[in-house]
């Protein structure tokens, strides 16, 4: 059995930036970490590892830098790292992200499984996942706190706004997952001298055969057109000493006008 890991390099929630001309995060000069969600998803691939004796790949998409992340990977014990690098990729939407990491999964596959973490921390819309499966034509689940696999199926249980959800998927499939599902562990001192010498494939447009103008900011159907900051501003009244009752009165009615409480 074989399982892909999507992974992210995202920056450290503290210090994201956003290049207003250009509407896309700055990432040079930040200190950056796997997305949490994603140390889930590859928590659950290793688990299984475990048990069954699958190999795990992890594969992410970014600047040559984001190898940090796939060796990080390595260390706590996948089998194989992937990453797709090239100028072209830079700018990608969530749309043109999920073609290319579709591409790279069909080129490195056939997997019999996918793994992701439900959203991103620097997006947080959760789109790629659901977008990469359907350009696999894979069936997929999302919002997934447990799943258990068996020789031909995957039966996940999913944590929605009206309780849980329990689905079973034949496989290929691809699930996204969230931090309920377990606990990432640490890697141990000889999975980090294994990741330092490992080797990490790299993938580019011309090696998937992806054409440039459907990846990056050209192959990209979504645009941020305007940033701005919300300006928070306050109206006050200020009731002291023998204005309390008074106060306490225009509080009650304020409430009153916005259907708060009943009059």
């Amino acid at each position: 059995m074989r399982i892909a890991v999507l992974l992210k390099q995202v920056p450290d929630t503290d210090e994201v930036r956003i290049d207003e001309t250009k509407g896309v995060l700055v990432r040079e000069g930040l200190g950056t970490i796997i997305n949490p969600l994603d140390l889930h998803a590859l928590e659950a691939a290793l688990l299984l590892k475990r048990s069954r004796g699958v190999s795990v790949t992890a594969l992410t998409m970014g600047p040559s830098q984001a190898d940090v992340a796939l060796r990080e990977a390595l260390a706590l014990g996948a089998d194989d790292a992937i990453l797709l690098c090239d100028p072209s990729f830079a700018g990608s939407d969530t749309w043109a992200t999920a073609r290319a990491l579709s591409t790279a999964l069909s080129a490195s596959g056939p997997y019999d499984l996918i793994l992701a973490g439900e959203k991103a921390t620097d997006g947080e819309t959760g789109q790629v996942g659901p977008e990469t499966a359907v350009m696999c034509k894979l069936p997929f689940s999302t919002y997934v706190s447990f799943f258990s696999v068996s020789d031909d199926s995957v039966t996940v249980r999913r944590t929605v706004e009206d309780g849980i959800e329990t689905q079973q998927l034949p496989l290929p499939c691809l699930l996204t997952v969230l931090r309920d599902i377990n606990e990432p562990s640490m890697p141990a001192l000889s999975g980090k001298m294994r990741a330092r010498r490992a080797h990490i494939r790299e993938m580019d447009a011309g090696s998937l055969g992806l054409d440039p103008s459907t990846v990056g900011l050209s192959g990209s159907p979504t645009r941020v057109v305007r940033i701005f900051y919300p300006k928070v501003t306050r109206k006050t009244e200020l009731f002291s000493g023998k204005e309390i009752d008074s106060g306490v009165g225009r509080f009650v009615e304020a409430l009153r006008e916005r259907s708060l409480i009943g009059r």
